[in-house]
C-alpha cells in the first residue's frame, strides 16, 4: 500500500484510535488506521508470556466505566469479576502481616483516624472538580503548585497515614512519586474516577475482568472496521497538513491522503512524529512537561491459587513493601491460580538496576511477605516493563509536572488545523483507562464526523 486516500487517517490502533475508526466507518466514512507495532490493542495486550497466559497492560473494568461497559456489550464481549473473597492483607510501618476486611486498613486508630479524615477532605474536593475541565476549579493554580506530597503534610503530620493515602494516587494510578506531581494532578486523578474513595476501594476501581483479555476489545473492533483498513508495523514520522487535509508518511514508502487526522498515541509521542507546518508554539511547549510513570507490572502462575485455602483473598497492601499492591488474577475458567503485583516508581528503578534473575527473586521475596513461602516457586513468571516499549514508554498514562495542569491542560483536545487529538491520556472521565481511551475516540469522532457532514453538504 504505497498510497490511499481516505476521510480520514488514524495513527495509532489502541482502543482509542479503533473506537474513532469504527464510529467514523459506521457514519460512512473511510478510515485508515497507522500502527507502529505489529499488533493491535496499544497498551492493552493478552498473550501467553513464558508458560502462562497474562494480561501485560490495562485489564480492568469499574462500574462507572459506561461508555467502555457499552462497546464491550456491543462487541459481545462478556466480563468476570475479579476474586476477592477471604481476607486481605496489609503491612504497616511496624512490620508486621496483619489481615483483614473491609476497606480501611488495619493500622494504629490514630492512623486511620487521619486516612478516613483526608478521604473525606479529598472527596469534598474532587466533588467540585469538573474531571473534563479541572483547571477551571477557583483554586486550580493553588493545588497545582504544590507537590501532592507536600499537600499531605498540610492535611496530616502522621507518615503512615499520608503514606497510605499517597500509595493510591502515586504508586497505584499516576506510577510516579508524590512529590513529582501536583495535588491539582491527584485530585484530577480521583475526579476522573468519580471519587477518591472509589479510588481506595479496590473492588470497585477493580471491579472486572473481560474474558478472553482486555486486547480483544481491539481485535473485535479491527473485524468490524476491516483488516484491510489496518496497516500495522508502520511508524509514522511525518504529517503534513493545510487547510484541504493532510498527508501521513510512514515507514515502507507509505504515503495515506485524508480529510482529516487523529492522533490516537500518547503526548509523549507526539515529538516523534515531524509536522509541516511544524505544531504551534504551545504544543511544542506543553508536551515537554508531560511524562510518564514507570511500572514492573509482576505476574505469577501456580498450580493452585494457594492462598484461597488459607481464607485470603489474595489481595495485599504496603506503602512499606518492595511491591505496593498485589492482586488474585487468575484467568477465567484457569484451574492453576496466577498473582499480580506491582512494583512502581523509584522502586521499579531500583529493580532494574539488578540482573533479571536477582530482580525476580527480590520481587517473589516481597510478594513471600505476605502470602508465605509458597510465593518463592511459581510455574511461570513474567515482568511487564512498558518503559522499554517503543511505542509506551512509560506507564499507565503521560501527566504534567507542577503546574502544567492548570498552565496547559486546557489544550489538550485542541486541534491543530485539521489534526485531532484522541487517547486515554487526555481524558477527563476515564483519565488513563480504556474507557477513557473511548470515550475520547468517539468524542472526536463524533467532531470529525459533523466536520465531514458538514463539508459535504
Amino acid at each position: 500500500m504505497p498510497s490511499r486516500t481516505s476521510d480520514v487517517a488514524i495513527i495509532g490502533a489502541g482502543p482509542a484510535g479503533l473506537s474513532a475508526a469504527l464510529r467514523l466507518k459506521n457514519a460512512g466514512h473511510t478510515v485508515t488506521v497507522i500502527e507502529a507495532r505489529d499488533r493491535v490493542g496499544g497498551r492493552t495486550r493478552s498473550d501467553v508470556m513464558n508458560g502462562a497466559w497474562y494480561e501485560i497492560g490495562g485489564q480492568w473494568v469499574s462500574p462507572d466505566q459506561d461508555e467502555l461497559i457499552l462497546l464491550l456489550e456491543e462487541l459481545g464481549l462478556e466480563t468476570y469479576q475479579r476474586y476477592r473473597e477471604g481476607e486481605s492483607l496489609y503491612l504497616g510501618a511496624d512490620g508486621e502481616v496483619k489481615r483483614y476486611t473491609g476497606e480501611i486498613f488495619p493500622c494504629p486508630e490514630d492512623v486511620q483516624k487521619d486516612m478516613l479524615s483526608m478521604i473525606d477532605h479529598l472527596d469534598e474536593l474532587v466533588a467540585e472538580i469538573d474531571p473534563n475541565a479541572p483547571w477551571e476549579h477557583p483554586r486550580a493554580k493553588e493545588l497545582d503548585s504544590i507537590s501532592f506530597q507536600h499537600w499531605l503534610e498540610t492535611l496530616s503530620d502522621n507518615a503512615e497515614a499520608r503514606n497510605n493515602i499517597g500509595l493510591f494516587i502515586a504508586g497505584g494510578m499516576l506510577t510516579k512519586p508524590a512529590h513529582t506531581f501536583s495535588a491539582l494532578q491527584a485530585l484530577h486523578m480521583a475526579a476522573s474516577a468519580g471519587s477518591f474513595s472509589n479510588l481506595v476501594d479496590e473492588d470497585f476501581i477493580l471491579d472486572a475482568r473481560v474474558v478472553g483479555g482486555m486486547q480483544q476489545l481491539s481485535i473485535q473492533l479491527v473485524e468490524r472496521i476491516g483488516e484491510e483498513n489496518i496497516v500495522l508495523n508502520a511508524p509514522v514520522r511525518t504529517i503534513a497538513y493545510d487547510d484541504d487535509g493532510v498527508t501521513v508518511y510512514a515507514d515502507h514508502d507509505i504515503k495515506i491522503h485524508a480529510k482529516y487526522a487523529i492522533l490516537a498515541v500518547p503526548p509523549t509521542l507526539y515529538t516523534r512524529i515531524s509536522y509541516v507546518p511544524e505544531l504551534p508554539r504551545t504544543q511544542h511547549v506543553m508536551h515537554q512537561h508531560q511524562s510518564m510513570g514507570l511500572v514492573i507490572k509482576v505476574h505469577a502462575t501456580y498450580p493452585t491459587p494457594f492462598w484461597r485455602d488459607k481464607g485470603l483473598s489474595g489481595t495485599c497492601f504496603s506503602a512499606y513493601n518492595l511491591v505496593q499492591e498485589i492482586y488474585d488474577n487468575t484467568n477465567y475458567g484457569d484451574e492453576r491460580g496466577t498473582l499480580v503485583g506491582f512494583v512502581c516508581d523509584e522502586k521499579a528503578e531500583a529493580m532494574f538496576e539488578l540482573s533479571a534473575e536477582e530482580r525476580k527473586q527480590r520481587i517473589l521475596e516481597a510478594m513471600a511477605v505476605f502470602l508465605g513461602e509458597e510465593t518463592l516457586t511459581p510455574e511461570a513468571y513474567y515482568e511487564s516493563d512498558w518503559g522499554a516499549e517503543e511505542w509506551t514508554r512509560g506507564a499507565y498514562a503521560a501527566s504534567y509536572d507542577l503546574g502544567g495542569l492548570s498552565r496547559w491542560g486546557r489544550h489538550n483536545t485542541t486541534p491543530v488545523g485539521r489534526i485531532h487529538f484522541a487517547c486515554s491520556d487526555i481524558a477527563g472521565a476515564g483519565y488513563q483507562h480504556v474507557d477513557g481511551a473511548v470515550r475520547m475516540g468517539h468524542q472526536v469522532a463524533n467532531t470529525i464526523g459533523q466536520l465531514l457532514k458538514g463539508n459535504s453538504s
